[in-house]
């Protein structure tokens, strides 16, 4: 293969069936490389983001709050706090004498006018410079107005997303444990790592109510802080995002004997046994053969119209490149249903686990990459004639400028792709892209020669 790969990065790679696996991953970022992960920060913000009746004020410049701003297409049944970024807007004076009264008088002001139920304040790279003490402009502010005000420590690059989903572990976890729990049936969950991105999780929740199951609180999608709270009382965590929230699951676990289950809802394969593995935790008979119809039925309403996708899209080669791994174990098998075949798979935040697995269920030659750049990215698509990147925002334009389809599969999107009804949007979204007759006019697909016309 004539990709190209920084020698410092070619143990990232691993090609499956040209040496047995090895693989390194779950390290900071090669310098100089552009790698297509985010700060801490940005970490932190997106798993917070979608609780949407608490404030969140970003204490930094105000570049920080504009890259992320609405940066989900997380959905809210009721308020839209969450859809406002707000931020201190620290300039050189601050930095010089310190942003700590700037960041209280915002706190202030913030919460008169809107009334959050919590207050999240999110530390930028350079307030772990200039040093504010964000834990005592916090705590000062809480007893002040009779809120939960919390410091999100997310500053800095090492660790990259990694460190800031932690920092929102953290953060949701001071939270929990201080509602009441008295009215919680036994047959409830708390839904983590959802967030409800085109209102999937409303699927999600309606899928759980037909088998007889109760869900205390969203984390976060379509999140509520009063829910948060009394998210202990739950008999259950099913964890989706396991990047991102595993660290609560675990926390919960350890503090208040909580067990959880890593599940996906992308895909026929895995949104059916989403719902089996629930049935079988709680042991009841009744909600098991619920489950088994609400499977039957929605496979047997999918499966016929997924037919003509399949028919035109079998033999074409997808590519995935993702943030959290989980959502690639999906893909493989989501493109293996409409007969696509992976040629390309990779993650932001990996581990050997994961590419073990990945390694497992893909076909022989494909490549699996941790922590990639556009430059390897750029040489592994042409490479290998890829018809369909699966990616986020910043893989779309490595795409669109190669001249090869793209679907959105990041936290931007709009198009709702869990559950039974998003497999076939997913479908109907690949199909779209890769048989458009726009790319019959590029140079990939008309092979024109130079100096022709």
């Amino acid at each position: 293969m004539e990709a190209v790969a920084l020698k410092e990065r070619e143990n990232q790679i691993h090609i499956k069936g040209e040496s047995s696996f090895e693989i390194v991953c779950d390290k900071d970022s090669l310098a100089g490389a552009v790698s297509q992960r985010a700060c801490v920060f940005c970490g932190s913000r997106v798993v917070l983001y979608p609780i949407a009746d608490a404030l969140h004020l970003v204490h930094g410049p105000i570049g920080c709050a504009v890259y992320t701003w609405d940066i989900r297409g997380a959905l809210s049944s009721g308020p839209e706090l969450h859809r406002l970024s707000f931020s201190t807007d620290l300039q050189e004076m601050d930095v010089i004498f310190g942003g700590e009264k700037k960041l209280y008088n915002a706190l202030v002001e913030l919460i008169d006018r809107h009334n959050p139920k919590a207050a999240f304040v999110y530390s930028t790279c350079i307030v772990g410079i200039i040093g504010d003490d964000l834990e005592a402009v916090s705590r000062k502010v809480e007893e002040e107005k009779g809120i939960p005000v919390i410091p999100v420590k997310s500053e800095g690059f090492k660790g990259n997303k990694r460190a800031g989903y932690k920092a929102a572990c953290d953060a949701m976890c001071s939270l929990i444990g201080t509602g009441d729990i008295s009215k919680i049936p036994e047959h409830s969950i708390n839904i983590l790592g959802d967030f409800n991105l085109a209102g999937e999780i409303w699927m999600i929740r309606e899928y759980y109510e037909r088998m007889g199951v109760d869900v205390v609180a969203n984390i976060t999608g379509d999140g509520r802080v009063d829910d948060i709270r009394r998210a202990h009382g739950a008999s259950l965590n099913v964890v989706q995002c396991s990047g991102s929230t595993m660290e609560l699951a675990n926390m919960m676990e350890e503090k208040y004997g909580i067990p959880s289950l890593r599940v996906s809802y992308f895909g026929i394969e895995d949104m059916s046994e989403a719902l089996y593995d629930i049935a079988r935790f709680f042991k009841d008979p009744e909600m098991m053969e619920r489950t088994k119809k609400i499977v039957q039925a929605e496979v047997q309403n999918l499966i016929p119209e997924l037919e003509p996708y399949r028919r035109d899209l079998a033999g074409k080669k997808a590519a995935i490149y993702v943030g959290g791994s989980f959502k690639a174990f999906s893909l493989v098998k989501a493109f293996r249903l409409i007969d696509m075949q992976v040629v390309l798979v990779g993650s932001q935040t990996g581990t050997v686990e994961d590419y073990q697995e990945l390694e497992a269920i893909t076909d022989p030659g494909t490549v699996i990459v941790d922590d990639s750049n556009p430059l390897e990215l750029t040489s592994f698509l042409k490479d290998k004639e890829v018809d369909v990147f699966v990616g986020g925002v910043k893989e779309r334009p490595i795409a669109y400028k190669l001249g090869i389809g793209f679907c959105d599969h990041n936290h931007e999107r709009k198009e709702a792709l869990a559950g039974f009804e998003g497999m076939l949007n997913f479908a109907r979204e690949v199909h779209s892209s890769v048989m458009s007759p726009v790319w019959r006019f590029v140079p990939r697909h008309t092979k024109i020669e130079r100096g022709t016309s």
